[in-house]
């Protein structure tokens, strides 16, 4: 018995907006918001560095031009998560440059 071709991969990510605030994503179907007070390392990030995103694995979002990587469960339960990344000013100027 031949197994059949799979269909394509429905889960898909996609920024819908960027704000002074944060930035708005689907993700699988379900819209997270991800505010610069928790997520700092997006604050100085040019649009097309936050639109390049993959969806890995269903839970997994990974930003390439960031070299940031980030589960779902991280975005919905940021409490659980204790630890806050902080954006150095060298790290903000190589962020606005595409460094």
């Amino acid at each position: 018995m031949e197994s059949k071709v799979r269909g394509k991969n429905t889960s898909k990510v996609e920024v819908v907006s960027v704000s002074r605030d944060g930035i708005w994503l689907n993700a699988g179907g379900k819209e997270y918001v991800l505010p610069y007070a928790e997520f700092p390392w997006f604050r100085y990030a040019k649009p097309s560095q936050l639109k390049a995103i993959q969806f890995l694995h269903g839970h997994h979002l990974f930003w390439p031009k960031l070299d940031i990587d980030l589960d779902l469960d991280c975005i919905s339960n940021p409490k659980n998560y204790p630890l806050e990344a902080k954006i150095t000013r060298k790290q903000a100027a190589a962020h606005r440059h595409g460094r």
